[in-house]
């Protein structure tokens, strides 16, 4: 949807010609609505930034180009709209490959902007060139090299476009420098000639009515929730659909939020580190309902024993992931809250008493769970506390690694768009970014930083960006002094081995006060309410170092290559 800024500034504007290319790119942004913008300036973008320079476009001045990207990507997340990050030709441009690949991985709506030399020295080894298109082709929707002043209209409209539409993800616009520079001596052609892309949001009456018949036929139906749910706003249309047909629903970790964790029906998140209700309900069910998520190796454990009684249902906007890692009975292609608002009027009502009784023991039987004793923290404690004393409704962003589950499984989550983390790839040093980006985009809102000690210190660069704008990130390290998930493997399959694993670390509450921040530590259960209201109140950004119990475990595990039903309990079983 354009903002009305977007519609005031398309009316205003008569005629493009006599405008530089940057000029052009610069009104392009205002155009569809971009209100902010993060990055680092360079050479190959000294136009751009110079029209950047009284632009009513907010621009975040990013320590690093990662950053920049995790950040445009955590705004992206928590808001809906599309991120917009920039950064130079050659290193800057391959600093912001991690973050793309980590927007594409989890169908981030993202637009990167790069300067690129001028055109006639592409090609040919010039000072901080790099081939970005190719470099960043397989970690995007898509990329385009822009050689012409009079194709830029065009490429921006398109790369928020496609940015924005289908399955969403990140598209990367790479720009002569030359090419902004030239003014325009003609109107550029501003329409859209994009005649192999046509996202299908329309799911086929047909599929829909065949799958739904095949859940009112069914004793003991699951929906299986991704991230593709939160990204179409269907929240509301499953709940709907849950309630209706009293089925239980276990969400990704990409989707966690999107289904009311309180309601009698979650079962929380499925999988590797998911809940055991969850996994054993997966491979007890006769239907699984498939909605917005694509049967990750995560989730499903060994492919070959998973939901082996289950008639499997797949709703997805992408065909292409549809059938790709598991068989797949009744296809629905298209968007998660059209099919579900469809579906809802052929879903009978049933009771199906004796399934929910037993997802009801299950969950009784096996809630996530740890030993609270001792004099150290334990840190599902932390966790705990904090949800509490947030009432489960702060934005959370985290790193990736043992916090990273322990948040998953131990916060409390009740609404989309509440959970900010890195899934399909995995990328440590995303969360302190992702939180800044996600705090620029819910001014007034609780932004939290969920941070393992290895991750946050990979991108604490950041902190100086949080303390420059004055944003009010407050971020939680679990500090164990290891690389913790991959100590956790080591423990578990390589008989103790620590192989590069143990960390020695900077007393990280004094490099918080260095970076401007409020730094905090504790390291005894006594002290977790009081730090945790300390750091609530704080007006502006705070880190809390939480000194917990080193070799605490995330259970249950379900190991490679392994049934979703053997999982290894831990020390609780």
């Amino acid at each position: 949807m354009m903002s009305k800024n977007s519609k005031d500034n398309e009316q205003q504007r008569k005629s493009y010609v006599g405008l530089t290319g940057a000029e052009l790119f610069h009104q392009m942004l205002l155009e569809e609505g971009v209100e902010i913008m993060f990055g680092i300036p360079g050479g190959a973008l000294l136009p751009i930034f110079d029209c950047l320079y009284e632009s009513p476009i907010k621009f975040v001045l990013t320590r690093h180009e990662q950053g920049a990207a995790h950040m445009a990507d955590g705004y992206a997340r928590s808001t809906g709209k599309v991120g917009v990050c920039i950064a130079t030709s050659g290193p800057g441009a391959t600093n912001l490959v991690t973050g793309l690949a980590t927007a594409y991985m989890d169908s981030s709506p993202v637009v990167a902007i790069t300067g690129q030399v001028r055109s006639t020295l592409i090609g040919n080894d010039a000072f901080q060139e790099a081939d970005t298109t190719g470099i960043t082709r397989p970690i995007t929707k898509h990329n385009m090299l822009v050689k012409r002043t009079e194709d830029i209209g065009r490429a921006v409209k398109e790369a928020f476009y496609i940015a924005r539409t289908g399955r969403p993800g990140p598209v990367l616009i790479d720009i002569a420098v030359d090419t902004t520079m030239n003014k325009l001596d003609k109107e550029p052609d501003l329409t859209l000639d994009l005649p192999g892309y046509k996202p299908k949001t329309s799911g086929h009456i047909r599929q829909i009515k065949m799958a739904a018949e095949a859940i009112n036929a069914s004793e003991k139906p699951l929906l299986y929730v991704g991230g593709g749910v939160v990204i179409s706003g269907a929240s509301e249309q499953l709940r709907q659909l849950a309630k209706k047909g009293n089925i239980p629903v276990t969400t990704t970790l990409m989707a966690l939020g999107t289904f009311d964790e309180t309601d009698p029906l979650a079962l929380q998140m499925l999988g590797m580190h998911g809940s055991a209700a969850a996994n054993y309900a997966v491979q007890d069910c006769d239907c699984l309902i498939a909605v917005g998520a694509r049967f990750d190796d995560r989730v499903t454990g060994k492919v070959e024993t998973f939901a082996p009684h289950a008639k499997i249902i797949h709703i997805d906007i992408d065909p292409s992931s549809i059938g790709k890692n598991v068989p797949v009975d009744i296809p629905v292609v298209g968007d998660a809250k059209d099919i579900l608002e469809k579906m809802l009027p052929f879903i009978e009502s049933k009771p199906r008493q004796k399934w929910l009784k037993q997802i009801a023991r299950w969950k009784k039987q096996y809630p996530f769970r740890y030993d609270p004793g001792g004099e150290k923290i334990k840190p599902q404690q932390i966790i705990e506390s904090l949800g509490k004393m947030t009432n489960h409704d702060a934005i959370i962003a985290t790193g990736v690694g043992q916090h990273q589950m322990w948040a998953a499984q131990f916060y409390g989550w009740r609404r989309p768009r509440q959970l900010i983390t890195s899934g399909g790839l995995g990328t440590m040093g995303f969360g302190l970014p992702a939180a800044i980006g996600a705090q620029f985009g819910n001014p007034g809102k609780t932004v939290i930083d969920i941070d393992g000690d290895g991750s946050f210190t990979m991108t604490m660069g950041e902190m100086l960006t949080a303390t420059r704008y004055d944003q009010p990130v407050k971020v939680i390290v679990m500090d164990n002094c290891y690389l913790g998930m991959v100590r956790q493997w080591q423990e578990l399959f390589y008989g103790k081995r620590y192989s590069a694993t143990p960390l020695v670390c900077p007393n990280l509450s004094v490099v918080a006060e260095a970076f401007g921040a409020k730094g905090m530590r504790i390291d005894h259960p006594d002290q977790i309410d009081d730090a945790i209201k300390e750091m609530l109140s704080t007006d502006g950004p705070c880190v809390l170092v939480v000194g917990i119990e080193p070799e605490e475990n995330v259970f249950p595990m379900v190991a490679a290559g392994k049934s979703l039903h053997e999982m290894d309990m831990g020390r609780l079983a």
